[in-house]
């Protein structure tokens, strides 16, 4: 029985993509603490999301471990490393040490571990690019997690989540049901009984014609793709004013779910 989660990441963690009622942000994380509240008496578990949209993976490791450590919980979800991969020249083996260095150090610290891998890029403008970086770096997590004894909450093969309708309009965040999806896969990784498949088929779309799909690029590529790359040369991060969600009560995720439903 899983008494206390702390999730430590990136903006996937953090839930970016994914806005409650009042604009802030809830994500796969927040909606896993519900499914492990659940299974405990009420008031009777605690949930902290460290996670910080743009952290690279020192940043995550200087900044959330040592506070993940410090509340010791049973369960710690670690995503990071993704931000380091899309960025050029970078070495996923390279990364991959950096990662199993603080894999090794948090499994020496808390209860259980869980590590997720990167999604599978190939339908994504531009991170399609990176899709064997990606899977190089979902190896290397694969291999540490065996080495370590951790869940792997395994994106690349949650197919469901490659539908567009999983997707942000940024195309680089979930939406709330790929969201959604993501908690109910990491609840399944777990062994809980879940409400819902993730791998659930989506309705049918139509067809869509090819003026219509380059006019929602061209749209993408200036309203999201160009102020990326203004960031990237200018050295700026989405996170750098962010202040972690910190300490939050399933209850009132839950509430917060269920009003924008």
């Amino acid at each position: 029985m899983i008494g206390s989660y702390v999730a430590v990441g990136d903006s996937f963690t953090e839930g970016v993509g994914d806005p409650g009622p009042d604009g802030a942000f809830v994500g796969w994380a927040d909606r896993f603490a519900v499914l492990l509240a659940d299974r405990r008496p009420e008031g009777d578990f605690g949930y902290t999301n460290l996670a910080v949209r743009g952290k690279l993976l020192d940043q995550i490791v200087e900044d959330q471990l040592p506070q993940a450590k410090e509340l010791a919980p049973d369960l710690v979800s670690f995503c990071g490393g993704g931000n380091d991969i899309i960025r050029p020249g970078s070495d996923p083996d390279e990364v991959a040490e950096r990662f199993e260095r603080a894999v090794a150090e948090l499994t020496s610290a808390v209860g259980r571990v869980l590590v997720t891998t990167g999604f599978d890029t190939r339908g994504v403008p531009v991170l399609k690019h990176l899709r064997g970086k990606i899977a190089t770096y979902n190896l290397h997590v694969r291999a540490i997690a065996d080495r370590y004894g951790c869940p792997v909450l395994d994106l690349w093969s949650l197919k469901t989540i490659q539908d567009r309708r999983a997707w942000d309009n940024d195309r680089l965040h979930l939406s709330p049901e790929g969201h959604t999806r993501v908690a109910l896969r990491a609840g399944q990784v777990l062994g809980l009984e879940v409400p819902a498949d993730p791998d659930q088929p989506w309705p049918p779309l139509p067809p869509r014609g090819t003026l219509e799909v380059r006019r929602d690029d061209i749209h993408w590529a200036r309203e999201y793709l160009v102020p990326w790359i203004g960031r990237r040369l200018r050295g700026e991060s989405s996170g750098d004013r962010v202040v972690a969600k910190g300490n939050l009560s399933p209850y009132d995720i839950k509430m917060r779910i269920e009003s924008v439903v």
